[in-house]
């Protein structure tokens, strides 16, 4: 049995810091978030990605 490699769908762009609000100046996703992200299912990771994020990116400004 040979396991395939699939990597795991990701927002982080490498500028790796929390902000005063609590989200990652990168990616905007909590620290929570990015703890829990190889955890999290696909569905749940697209949601905060194609949802969730854009709205926090929209609501900076």
């Amino acid at each position: 049995m040979n396991p395939q490699f699939v990597p795991i769908l990701s927002p982080c762009i490498g500028i790796c810091r929390l902000g005063g609000d609590g989200y990652c100046e990168g990616c905007l996703r909590s620290g929570e978030e990015i703890a829990r992200w190889v955890a999290m299912g696909e569905a749940e990771r697209r949601r905060l990605m194609d949802v969730v994020l854009p709205q926090r990116e929209a609501a900076r400004g």
